[in-house]
């Protein structure tokens, strides 16, 4: 069943990762396949914290797919979520600490070009010294920024705001489980004006409850839902390998790596967060449309990029 939903955020698909530079070109069109199929219509893969040398494979083996014919309108570009992220516990998540950078413009632009051009939206951490200005350059070269896995204060989300940041990635995740009772991520990134969250709709990432008050706060224009969906997405309960992490599927779709007391991305697709808002939260079909399509669209096409 094919679905018209546009996901910014997919790591992978049937135990095919997107990060891995061991991946063949064969695997990576199969997920490819797969996941327009049943999962969204078009998206965005998602290359997370790298050592250099799987920058050097994986990006340019992605930029080549996207090229393909069939390819080109359901897949836009590349979502490259870090290197440029907090090292901390809890706001690195899954991410490897070891290959976090600090912003670096010289860096960007390399990775840029072994994507052929293709990064469209970047994550970064907005409290990292020279995010403002490393900012100002990624959005000058026609990336989307995003702020998430980061310690950020509000006056941080605010200049990285003013440089030009237009999103937040997965909202209320890439954070520390124990948090100051004011001021943390969660807080700062829900009452900023300007910043649109998205977040992950699968019922372990955020509770029910708190997916529907951030979309009622921040209106149904305002809010976009990713899968952040796991290469391990698509298949059976069981202990896997994938992203650097030792992890488990448990029956109920909660995907995690039990010793870092963290998630490692999600076990649904979009079309299964879908799913989740008509049947749980009791959104229609055309508030559902907005949330997992029309809001994602409109940031992608804000800067310039043609509708996926």
């Amino acid at each position: 069943m094919t679905h018209n939903y546009f996901d910014l955020q997919v790591n992978g698909y049937l135990k095919i990762e997107f990060s891995s530079a061991d991946e063949t070109t064969d695997n990576i069109r199969l997920a490819f396949n797969s996941y327009l199929e049943k999962g969204a219509g078009a998206f965005l893969p998602t290359v997370i914290t790298s050592a250099r040398g799987n920058y050097k494979k994986n990006l340019p083996r992605l930029a080549a797919l996207i090229n393909e014919p069939y390819f080109k309108n359901k897949i836009p570009g590349i979502h490259l979520e870090g290197p440029f992220i907090s090292p901390s516990a809890g706001a690195v998540g899954a991410h490897n600490p070891e290959w976090v950078s600090t912003p670096d413009t010289d860096y960007l632009k390399e990775l840029n070009d072994l994507a052929e051009g293709k990064i469209i939206l970047l994550t970064i951490a907005a409290e990292l010294h020279g995010a403002e200005a490393f900012c100002r350059e990624a959005v000058k070269m026609g990336i989307i920024v995003s702020l998430g896995h980061q310690l950020a204060g509000y006056s941080d989300l605010e200049r990285l705001y003013q440089a030009g940041a237009k999103t937040l990635t997965h909202l209320g995740n890439g954070m520390p489980n124990e948090v100051h009772r004011h001021y943390n991520p969660l807080i700062n990134g829900l009452l900023h004006p300007g910043l649109i969250p998205m977040l992950i709709a699968d019922g372990h990432h955020l509770p029910p409850y708190l997916i529907k008050g951030i979309i009622n706060l921040k209106g149904i224009e305002n809010v976009i839902i990713v899968s952040d969906a796991s290469p391990i997405a698509g298949m059976p309960p069981g202990q896997y390998n994938s992203l650097g992490n030792d992890i488990i599927l448990e029956e109920n779709g909660y995907l995690h790596n039990p010793s870092k007391k963290c998630l490692v991305g999600s076990s649904f697709t979009l079309a299964d967060c879908a799913h989740f808002l008509k049947n749980t939260l009791k959104f229609s079909p055309q508030q559902i449309d907005t949330l997992c399509r029309i809001n994602a669209e409109r940031v992608v096409m804000s800067t310039g990029h043609p509708k996926p």
